[in-house]
This record gives C-alpha cells, sequence and structure tokens, in this order.
C-alpha cells in the first residue's frame, strides 16, 4: 500500500472530468504565498494526456504562468485537441480560476519507437544510501511523500556556485502506470529548480526582500521512470539578470540513465 500522503497526492494528479476536454482538479496548500506551481504542471499534463491515445507517451512540456494561483481554490483545466499526427499528438491546456487562465501549456506526444542514442555521463556522486547515514541534508514537507537529499557543492573562491545537486523520490509505493510516473515527474520537477538561481547570491526562498515566482517552464521526457524509488536532480544556473533568473536541470535515474531534462525561468526581483 502506498503511504497516506502519496495516495493523496496520486489523487490530487487524477483530475475529475467534467465535459468532453474539460477537468476539474483540487488543490493542495503546501504553505507558498500562491498554488504551487508543480501542482498545475502536473495536473494539467494529466489532463492532457486523458484525451490522448494511450500508446503514446508525453515527451515534452512547455508552459507558462500567468497569475498567482489559489491554493483554496479548485482548478478548470481546458484542453485543446490541436493535432492527432501520423507520429506524434499535440495538445494545448489551459488551467483556469475565478474565470481567468493562471497557466497554459503546450504538450507533444509519441509513441515508442528505435534510434540513434546518446546522453551525458551521470556525475559521479554519492549514492541516496551513502548519505542517508552521512550529515546530508534531508528535507521533507510535513504531510507530503516528496522528501529530498540535498549534496554539498565544493567550496569555490568566488562563493557559492550557481549550482545544485539532489536526490529526490516520493515515498511509498506506486503503480506500473508510465503516464502517472511522468504526472508525478512534472509535479517534483518544479521543487528547487528556480532556486538554483540565487544560490551565489547568499539568498534563500523565504528572504524577505527578494519576490520569487515561476515564470515558465519547459519539460523533457527521455526514457520511462520511477518517482517511488531515488532520481539525481542535477542543477545549475548560467544567467541571472533583469530581475529574472534562469535555471536548467538534468534528470538521471539510478542506473545513470538521463530521463529527462527541465528549464525555468523566473522573477527573482529584490524589493526596495
Amino acid at each position: 500500500m502506498t503511504h497516506d500522503a502519496l495516495n493523496t497526492l496520486v489523487d490530487l494528479l487524477g483530475l475529475e472530468a467534467l465535459e468532453e476536454n474539460l477537468f476539474r482538479g483540487h488543490s493542495q496548500d503546501l504553505g507558498l504565498p500562491q498554488l504551487f506551481g508543480g501542482q498545475v504542471l502536473g495536473q494539467a499534463l494529466s489532463a492532457a494526456t486523458q484525451t490522448v491515445d494511450p500508446v503514446r507517451l508525453v515527451h515534452s512540456l512547455h508552459g507558462y504562468f500567468l497569475r498567482p494561483g489559489d491554493p483554496h481554490r479548485p482548478v478548470l483545466y481546458q484542453v485543446d485537441t490541436v493535432r492527432d499526427g501520423g507520429s506524434f499528438t499535440t495538445r494545448r491546456v489551459t488551467a483556469i480560476q475565478k474565470g481567468r487562465p493562471i497557466f497554459f501549456c503546450s504538450a507533444s506526444f509519441h509513441g515508442r519507437e528505435e534510434g540513434l542514442a546518446h546522453q551525458p555521463t551521470m556525475p559521479d556522486v554519492p549514492s541516496p544510501e551513502t548519505l542517508a547515514v552521512s550529515d546530508a541534508r534531508l528535507e521533507r514537507f510535513p504531510g507530503h511523500p516528496i522528501e529530498f537529499l540535498h549534496l554539498d557543492e565544493d567550496d569555490e573562491p568566488d562563493g557559492p556556485p550557481a549550482r545544485q545537486r539532489l536526490w529526490f523520490r516520493l515515498d511509498g509505493e506506486l503503480p506500473d502506470n508510465p503516464a502517472l510516473h511522468r504526472y508525478l515527474l512534472a509535479y517534483s520537477s518544479d521543487f528547487n529548480l528556480l532556486l538554483t538561481s540565487l544560490a551565489p547570491h547568499g539568498l534563500g526562498f523565504r528572504d524577505p526582500k527578494l519576490q520569487i515566482a515561476s515564470l515558465d517552464h519547459a519539460l523533457w521526457f527521455h526514457h520511462d521512470v520511477r518517482l517511488d524509488d531515488w532520481l539525481l536532480y542535477d542543477m545549475d544556473s548560467p544567467w541571472a539578470g533583469g530581475a529574472r533568473g534562469f535555471a536548467r536541470g538534468s534528470l538521471y535515474d539510478r542506473q545513470g540513465r538521463l530521463v529527462a531534462s527541465s528549464a525555468q525561468e523566473g522573477l527573482i526581483r529584490l524589493r526596495p
């Protein structure tokens, strides 16, 4: 049996079908100033997937956050069935609260095919088991199934690097449903990514001088993945400026496969 918190998260991404191509999702309050962006990413992908032939799985997702969401209100998802081609399927999803769009995304789906393959080598980092018996920082949200094991970055003469590496997983057991694991990966990929752009500046997410919010999010799925086992999230921020920060991430499984890639730009404004 999965843990209660994991069941709650799976149910959160399940959605209620109201009409053809129209779905409703409940919201989850994580104690943030607004609705967690990962929730609308995961739910929007769930809505899109429910309108696609199951033999095709999402391979890319590109979204824009338009307005802060309310974590105490449900979200409606309107799916536009843009194209059903011979090899690829395209969907556009708009998330709505209080009659106004708060997020929209495009998602592309593809059937399984063989082809050319290459990837970078996974970074050489301690395993989750090694970190668990050391003094590595384990982070959990109360009542939430996700947990993070943070790896300390090497000290550099110019200060902390614009990089984060961590292992994460959902604590519990999940069914063998590739689409579900992709919803959960979309949900989880929003944790920590934009915060990488704060690392060189000595600022934290809850610093009162800072206004921070996701502006967009892109995710590419390279392989089937399991979220109930540890994944390595290797993130860096090559640029920040103009009150915005940009970060990108590579996600590896235990076997060293690059299972997904992500990118995000967000507002990182210093208040007067």
